[in-house]
Parts: structure tokens; C-alpha cells; sequence
């Protein structure tokens, strides 16, 4: 493989590709380049650890392709004279946290692509001190593209899982935050874990802190997903909990991606706790200890959760899609003095500066069941803690794609300049003053009464296009507005427009 096709590989801050041949998706994540790849981040966690030799322990999630990734990347990493410890199916949260707790290991990797179909797979990379950078992926796919002598000594290869202490993690948690053994004992707690690698939370978190998790589904690993994508954010698959937990009274409800890096929630009675709704309980929990604390959000976020936030004394910071981004930005914000306990995107990944600001569904879910604890002693929900959230009348998320071989990315930044003329020409519409990217517009009572955001998406050849109004009708007069906008770009599909006012 030359070094453009390494490139292709690189996806925000991972590794993805295809690693499962289906109809017309030819094989990229081939074992040579996995060993490569596997070659060239051996010598980058050396040089950063500045050590001759490093261990390095890789682990997967439950996808098809798994153990053929992990060979073939702990070939590369022996062939180097490096060590590897394989931990078997693990979370990609454990995977870093691995690094902190004296497991052996200078490094790590998660063979994972999180939701994505089955046949596709990818490389998640940890050094103790966080996730790589974009920047630091590009530098070590140029070197695999390079990298090909061996070394004459052969490292050794070692099994052992960390699943059990980092569940014994979340456990002591709990039982630290809320006092006794059983915080939990009286309640029926479901998880939904879609067939990826959250089905260990029942048996190692749940039921050792006294739930009842009768009704949990999908817990057994198969990476060929045969009961819905396991994604909080598809519908599909937060229908399923939602209808899990009313079906069997329960009390919460929890899904899991793949491998666990994001969450959702389900409510007593099955109403949805998600993306925004998600994101005003943690900011309402983290409010009530850190007074004055800065929230920092996607950019997707409503007007309904700054609100909330505000009314609870905080301080709402909308930023750029991308969790490395939000994480980045609330890093900044302790850097500079702004203490930021946490920083969330809608899609599900939340990360607190208590836990490193790494993003794990499984420890966002464990400060939710402390919560949950808490307000049962007091005979309260969970869910009074956003009572007072406001909510849109409507809201609605459509993508359009752009046409197969276009130059996505210049067209798209010059739509959105246009977008940005427009907006200001029109009187019945307004610049958003808190914009961060792409365009956001408030629309006034007679085209809407509500907001749009139109940017362009992080990696693929689509223009998402977010709207919510205060009123019913709403947000179909805001997208007739875009779609006569967008209409005169040819390059876009906009069947999903014409889909939506059918």
C-alpha cells in the first residue's frame, strides 16, 4: 500500500476501513496493513515513552473481524521485539484506563469502528496520557506506509483480561458515593447492549450494587448486530430499550454502542433520555457540586438545554462537532481558569474531568445510577432533575448527501458562505451570535419560530441539517425556507427533504 492509501484509512483521531468484503466495499484493512500500522505505532509509543522496547496491549470489541485484527497487529508489534498483552473483548474506555492502573502495558490499542456496519473495523490508539490527535494518526500511518525491516529479537505475547478491575472500578463508586453494598437493591435496571461489549455491565456492575436487571437484552457479543445497530443515537435502537422497559416496569433503562464509549438512557415508563435530555442530567448533577462550572456541548445542542443550564447557574458553551473537539475546548477552558467539569456531545460521548476527560458510556451511566440512588432515599425520579428542561414543540435532524465523485468539502464551504449571505439578507432571519460552526440561524414567528444549523459533516460527503421551533408546523416552514435555499446547488440530494414534507 502507498502512503495515500494508508491516509484513506484515517478517520478524525482513528483508524477505520473495511475489513469484511461485502457488495461493492473491497477490503482496506488488509492484514499487511494492520501489521504495518501495527509497526509504525510501535515506534511511535517508543519514542514518546522514550524507552527501546514497549509493551503494548490491544483488545476488541464484538466485531466479525476482530481476532484477525488483533493478530495481525500483535504480529507487528512482536515482529518489532515489542511485547502485547491481549485483553480479549474489552471497552475502549479500559483500554486507556488500563494505562493508569499499573497493568503492564506503555500503550494500548482498541480494534473497534464503535457503530459502523459489520463488515468495517478500525484502531482506536492510547498513550497514558489520552487518545492520539488527527495529527498524531497521520504521522503514523506515513510511517507505515515506509516501515518494513524486523527486528532479530521477538517479543513475547501474554493473555490476560481487565475487564473484572475496571467493573470493580465502577462498583466501588457507587457503593462509596451512595453508602452500603446494595445502593441499587429494589430496582429494576435494564440494559440493552446491542450485541456489542456492554453486555458486562449486568453481571459485573448491576448486580453486585443489588439490581434487578430481569428484562436486559442483547448482552451475548455477536458482531454481525442481528437485533439493531447498537447506537444510542439510532431510533431503531432506542425504540427497542424504550419498549424493553416499559414491557417490563422497569425502573431505568441503559444502551451501549459497541464498545462502549457512548450511552443512553431510558426513563421509568420508557420516555427517552437522550441527547439533550442526557445532557441537562449530568449538567444538572455536576451543577449541584460545582456551582458556576462551564458545560461544554456540541453545537447541535438546543436553546432549550443553554436555558437550563443558565437556570441552574452554569455557564453553556457550545462548540465544534467532534469529541476530540469538545474535549479539547473544555481542557482549554480549566487551562485558562474556567473550571469545566465536563464536556458532551448529543451523538452520547461524555467525558468528565474527574475520569480524565476520557469519554466512557459506562462510567457516564455510573454517575447516573449514583443519582438514581440518591434520589430514590428522598423518594424522588431520576428524571425530576430535568422536570423543568424546555423542550421544542418539534425537532427534526436531515442529511443530505452530496452527488457520488464531487469535491465535497470546497463546495460545501462555499454553500455555507452563501448560506451565511442569505441569512443576513432576510429579515425574518438571523445569525445564531453563538455560532461555532457551519451556520446557525434563529427564524422569527412567521418562517418558524425556532433555529437551524446547516455545517458540514466531520469526515463524510453529507450536509446535516438540524431545526427546532417553539411551535407545531414549525420546523416544516424553517426546511421549506433551506430547501429553497439548497435548491440551487445541483451537487445535493434533497430527497430527504421532499421525504420529510410528505
Amino acid at each position: 500500500m502507498q502512503s495515500d492509501e494508508f491516509l484513506k484509512l484515517k478517520n478524525g483521531t482513528d483508524v477505520r476501513g473495511t475489513a469484511i468484503a461485502a457488495e461493492g466495499d473491497a477490503v482496506t484493512l488488509t492484514n499487511e496493513a494492520v501489521t504495518k500500522i501495527a509497526k509504525a505505532f510501535y515506534r511511535f509509543a517508543a519514542a514518546r515513552a522514550d524507552k527501546e522496547n514497549v509493551t503494548i496491549a490491544v483488545g476488541h470489541d464484538s466485531r466479525l473481524s476482530a481476532q484477525r485484527i488483533v493478530n495481525s497487529f500483535a504480529e507487528g508489534v512482536l515482529s518489532c521485539g515489542g511485547n502485547v498483552i491481549e485483553t480479549g473483548l474489552s471497552t475502549t474506555p479500559s483500554m486507556f484506563m488500563l494505562l493508569q492502573d499499573n497493568f503492564g502495558a506503555d500503550a494500548s490499542v482498541m480494534v473497534t469502528a464503535s457503530h459502523l456496519p459489520y463488515q468495517k473495523n478500525g484502531l482506536k490508539f492510547f498513550l497514558p496520557d489520552g487518545g492520539l490527535e488527527g495529527k498524531d494518526v497521520e504521522e503514523i500511518l506515513r510511517l507505515a506506509a515506509k516501515i518494513d525491516e524486523a527486528s532479530q529479537t521477538r517479543g513475547s505475547l501474554i493473555r490476560k483480561s481487565y475487564m473484572e478491575r475496571y467493573a470493580s472500578d465502577l462498583v466501588r463508586k457507587v457503593r462509596t458515593a451512595c453508602g452500603g453494598e446494595r445502593p441499587l437493591a429494589g430496582k429494576k435496571i435494564i440494559v440493552d447492549a446491542g450485541n456489542g461489549a456492554g453486555g458486562f455491565f449486568v453481571d459485573r456492575v448491576l448486580k453486585p450494587l443489588g439490581a434487578d436487571t430481569t428484562g436486559s437484552q442483547f448482552l451475548e457479543p455477536d458482531g454481525s448486530f442481528p437485533n439493531h445497530i447498537p447506537n444510542p443515537e439510532n431510533a431503531e435502537a432506542m425504540r427497542s430499550v424504550c419498549e424493553a422497559v416499559k414491557k417490563h416496569n422497569a425502573d431505568f433503562g441503559i444502551i451501549f454502542d459497541t464498545d462502549v464509549d457512548r450511552a443512553g438512557a431510558v426513563a421509568e415508563g420508557g420516555e427517552e433520555i437522550n441527547r439533550n435530555r442526557l445532557i441537562a442530567l449530568i449538567s444538572a448533577i455536576l451543577l449541584q457540586e460545582h456551582a458556576g462550572a462551564a458545560i461544554v456541548t456540541d453545537s447541535v445542542t438546543s436553546d432549550g438545554l443553554a436555558q437550563f443550564i443558565k437556570a441552574r447557574g452554569g455557564v453553556h458553551r457550545r462548540f465544534k462537532r467532534g469529541y476530540k473537539n469538545v474535549i479539547n475546548e473544555s481542557k482549554r477552558l480549566n487551562t485558562e481558569g474556567t473550571f469545566s467539569p465536563l464536556a458532551i456531545e448529543t451523538s452520547g460521548h461524555a467525558a468528565l474531568k474527574e475520569n480524565y476527560f476520557l469519554d466512557d458510556g459506562a462510567y457516564l451511566v455510573t454517575r447516573l445510577l449514583i443519582a438514581l440512588a440518591n434520589a430514590a432515599k428522598e423518594g424522588k425520579k431520576l428524571e425530576d432533575l430535568i422536570a423543568d428542561l424546555p423542550e421544542p414543540a418539534e425537532a427534526a435532524e436531515l442529511r443530505p448527501t452530496f452527488a457520488a465523485g464531487v469535491d465535497f468539502k470546497s463546495l460545501g464551504a462555499r454553500l455555507l458562505e452563501d448560506l451565511n449571505a442569505a441569512a443576513q439578507r432576510d429579515l425574518h432571519v438571523s445569525l445564531a451570535p453563538d455560532n461555532c460552526e457551519g451556520v446557525r440561524m434563529n427564524f422569527d414567528s412567521e418562517t418558524g419560530n425556532g433555529w437551524a444549523l446547516v455545517r458540514m459533516s466531520l469526515h463524510e460527503p453529507i450536509l446535516p441539517v438540524n431545526a427546532e421551533s417553539e411551535e407545531k408546523g414549525g420546523v416544516r416552514k424553517i426546511l421549506a425556507w433551506l430547501y429553497g435555499f439548497l435548491q440551487n446547488y445541483p451537487f445535493l440530494n434533497l430527497q430527504v427533504f421532499q421525504q420529510y414534507s410528505e
